[in-house]
C-alpha cells in the first residue's frame, strides 16, 4: 500500500513548528538577553578582524581605481601601451600596496601632528594657568570698566574659582593622568589585540581589493542563485545606489575635511593665533560630522585660545565662521554636490539620531544610511503609485485638495468651488 502525504497536515505541523520556534526566540528576547548579546558579542569579536578589513578596503577602493584607471591607464594611452593580463595583476598588486602605504602614512601623520601637540598644550595650559586667568581677567575689567558693580563681582567670581580650578589641575587633573597611563599599561593586552586585528585585517582588505572583481562575481552568482532574476537585478541596483551614497559622501567628506584643515592652520598661523596646528587638527576631523561638526570642533579649540588671548579667540570665532560660510556654499557642494539628495531637516534627523544610537560614528554615518532609506523608501512608494495609475510627482500634492476618483488626477484647493459657482451662474442665465 503505497502512503499518501495529506498537504494539510504537512503545512498544520510547520506551522506549529513555526511557532514553537517563535516562542522560543520570543522568550530568549525577554528572558534571556544578556545571553544573546554575549553571543553577539562574541561572533562580533571573531569577526573583528574581517569587519576591519572590509572598512579598510572600501575606504582604499577610490585609491586604487585613480591609480589603475587614471594614472596607468593614462600612461599607457598617451604610450600607445597594451595591458595584458599578467601586466594587470602586476598594476593591481603595486596599486593595493600603496594604497596601503598612503592610508598608513596618513594615520601615522595625524598622530605624530595630534599627540605631541595634546602633551605640550595640557602641560601649557597648567603651568601658565594663572597667567592665563589674569589675562581674561584684565580683559573682562576693561570690557566692563564703566560698569564698576558687575566689575567687582566678576573680580570676586574669578579669585574665588580661579583658585579652585588651579588647585584641581595641580591635585585631581594631573593624578588622573597619571591613572591613565597606569591603565594603559594595564590595558596593553587589549591595545595589543586590538592592532593585531588592524594587522589582519589589513592583510585581509590586501585579498579583498586584488580580488574585488572575482568577490563581486561570486556574490552575484550566490545572489541569482538564491532569488528570481527581477528581484535579484533589483536588489543589485540598490546595493549600486548605496555603494554610490557612502562612497561619494565618505571620500568627499574626506577629502572636503582635509581641505578645511589645511586652510584653517594657513588662517591661524597668518593670524599668530595659539595652538594652530592643534586647533587645524581638531576642526579638520569634526568637520567629518555633517552640520554640527565645525560647532563641535570650534567650541573647545575657542575656549584653548581664549586662555591665551581673548581677542584671538573672538578673530579665531569670526575666522571659523567665514570658514564655515565658504564650505557650506562652495568647497562642500563642490566636491560632494549633491551626493545625499536630504533636505536640510532630514540632515538634522539623521545626525541626531545616528548620534544617539551610536555616538560619534552614527552622526557620520547617519547622513548617508538616512539617504539610503529614504531613497529606498521613495522607490517603493512610486512603484505602488504607478502600479495605482496614481501621480507620482511630488509638486502635484502640493495644492491638492483631494483627489478624483474617476480620472485619478488631483482637484487643486477652489476648484470645486468655483465649479459650483459656474454651474449656478449658467442655470440662472438659462431661467
Amino acid at each position: 500500500m503505497k502512503f499518501k502525504w495529506d498537504k494539510k497536515y504537512l503545512y498544520w505541523g510547520v506551522t506549529a513548528f513555526s511557532v514553537l520556534v517563535a516562542g522560543l526566540l520570543l522568550y530568549y528576547v525577554l528572558f534571556r538577553m544578556d545571553t544573546i548579546f554575549n553571543g553577539f558579542k562574541k561572533i562580533y569579536g571573531i569577526l573583528m578582524p574581517i569587519i576591519f578589513g572590509g572598512i579598510i578596503a572600501y575606504l582604499l577602493v577610490p585609491v586604487i581605481k585613480f591609480i589603475e584607471k587614471t594614472v596607468v591607464q593614462g600612461i599607457c594611452e598617451r604610450k600607445k601601451w597594451t595591458i595584458t593580463e599578467k601586466t594587470a595583476k602586476i598594476v593591481r598588486m603595486v596599486s593595493v600596496i600603496f594604497a596601503l602605504v598612503f592610508l598608513i602614512f596618513i594615520v601615522y601623520g595625524l598622530l605624530a601632528m595630534l599627540i605631541p601637540q595634546i602633551l605640550t598644550s595640557i602641560t601649557t595650559i597648567i603651568e601658565n594657568f594663572p597667567r592665563y586667568v589674569d589675562t581674561v581677567q584684565k580683559w573682562v575689567n576693561n570690557f566692563l570698566k564703566n560698569e564698576p558693580e558687575i566689575d567687582a563681582y566678576a573680580t570676586t567670581l574669578f579669585t574665588q574659582y580661579s583658585s579652585k580650578a588651579q588647585e584641581w589641575l595641580s591635585n585631581e587633573f594631573l593624578p588622573q593622568i597619571n591613572n591613565i597611563v597606569i591603565n594603559f599599561s594595564s590595558g596593553v593586552f587589549d591595545i595589543i589585540n586590538v592592532l593585531k586585528n588592524i594587522l589582519i585585517g589589513m592583510i585581509i582588505s590586501i585579498y579583498i581589493l586584488y580580488n574585488k572583481e572575482k568577490f563581486a562575481a561570486i556574490g552575484k552568482r550566490v545572489l541569482f542563485s538564491l532569488i528570481r532574476p527581477a528581484l535579484a537585478n533589483n536588489i543589485l541596483n540598490n546595493l549600486r545606489f548605496v555603494n554610490q551614497v557612502f562612497g561619494g559622501f565618505i571620500s568627499g567628506k574626506i577629502l572636503d575635511s582635509c581641505i578645511i584643515g589645511i586652510l584653517c592652520y594657513i588662517g591661524t598661523s597668518m593670524m599668530g593665533t595659539p595652538y594652530a596646528l592643534l586647533v587645524s587638527v581638531i576642526v579638520g576631523v569634526t568637520n567629518v560630522i555633517p552640520f554640527f561638526g565645525p560647532y563641535i570642533g570650534a567650541v573647545p579649540s575657542a575656549f584653548l585660545i581664549l586662555l591665551v588671548n581673548p581677542m584671538q579667540c573672538l578673530y579665531f570665532i569670526i575666522f571659523i565662521l567665514v570658514l564655515q560660510q565658504l564650505d557650506g556654499n562652495v568647497i562642500g557642494p563642490k566636491i560632494l554636490g549633491n551626493s545625499t539628495g536630504l533636505s536640510s531637516f532630514m540632515v538634522i534627523v539623521a545626525i541626531l539620531v545616528g548620534g544617539g544610537l551610536f555616538g560619534i560614528i552614527g552622526m557620520f554615518i547617519g547622513v548617508p544610511v538616512c539617504a539610503v532609506i529614504c531613497a529606498l523608501a521613495n522607490q517603493s512608494m512610486n512603484h505602488r503609485l504607478e502600479n495605482k495609475n496614481l501621480p507620482v510627482d511630488l509638486e502635484v500634492y502640493k495644492n491638492m485638495d483631494y483627489l478624483d476618483t474617476d480620472t485619478n488626477q488631483p482637484v487643486a484647493f477652489g476648484k470645486e468651488q468655483k465649479k459650483v459657482k459656474l454651474q449656478k451662474m449658467e442655470k440662472k442665465e438659462k431661467s
